[in-house]
């Protein structure tokens, strides 16, 4: 529950918002992350008895909460006492792929070396992008390596655990910070796995490692000098790409009069 302090109409702060107003409202406290550290932000509803305001976004702008969104019906205005309701769903599908960016980034260090360092990120609903700092282009045998060791950290299902301290502390920890980040008195630390990934984060996590479901590499690119990028599904959409594969393996099956099992030697004597 909340309360409007602010509302902002074309550029402007006005007293209300109504019907089909898109707008950005500021509540003196919110259940809604907002957009940063590469992790996009959450999406729901604001809530009161006859009104409804959609929030397709949500910026930080100094110590305020931007809810940017669309009156749905009803009509809002200041001081008025609302809910802020985020869409579990979306969340849900967020975290799980933000959990993945820290085990990922740990799989890259011990398989790639501890140079590798996150440059950027970005994590929403559909995917994850990683990028780190890194000079070749990773072999196969090495993808497969460091989607083998997320996986088994999947499969390990253990608990995500987050603790604040002073900055001092959460490097004596072994906290990974990122190069050029500003970070406060306290820091919040996220450890997975026993240890096996410990960072500075605070973003919106899994509570454990299982809840992520299954890993996938789909790219790996340079972007610039000595930066590569990994872009990856997690969860049902993983699950959805194994889907995809398989059937079309049925279908070049099908049309070289093969089987799954022989169709590349099937499609090698043809090509012979």
């Amino acid at each position: 529950k909340g309360k409007i302090l602010a509302l902002i109409l074309n550029g402007n702060l006005v007293d209300s918002a109504s019907e089909g107003d898109k707008a950005a409202v500021i509540l003196d406290c919110t259940s809604f992350y907002a957009e940063s550290g590469g992790q996009v932000s959450d999406h729901g509803y604001l809530i009161a008895d006859s009104v409804k305001f959609l929030v397709t976004d949500c910026q930080k702008q100094g110590d305020h909460f931007l809810h940017i969104g669309t009156v749905s019906f009803g009509s809002i205005s200041i001081g008025q006492e609302i809910d802020s309701v985020v869409d579990a769903n979306f969340r849900s599908a967020i975290q799980i792929n933000h959990s993945a960016t820290h085990l990922l980034h740990s799989a890259l260090r011990k398989i790639l070396g501890e140079h590798v360092l996150q440059k950027g990120s970005l994590v929403d609903s559909n995917r994850l992008r990683f990028d780190f700092s890194h000079t070749e282009v990773i072999s196969s045998e090495k993808r497969k390596s460091i989607e083998r060791i997320v996986n088994k950290e999947i499969r390990r299902n253990t608990s995500v655990l987050t603790d604040v301290c002073d900055i001092n502390t959460a490097q004596k920890k072994g906290a990974i910070s990122l190069f050029g980040e500003k970070y406060g008195d306290e820091v919040r630390v996220l450890t997975m796995g026993d240890g096996f990934s410990v960072e500075l984060c605070g973003g919106t996590h899994v509570l454990c490692t299982g809840d992520i479901g299954v890993f996938k590499i789909i790219s790996e690119t340079g972007v610039a000098a000595g930066i590569r990028r990994i872009e990856a599904i997690t969860g049902d959409l993983a699950l959805s790409y194994f889907d995809k594969l398989e059937r079309d393996l049925e279908r070049l099956s099908l049309a070289l009069k093969s089987t799954p099992e022989n169709i590349l030697e099937k499609a090698t004597i043809l090509l012979s």
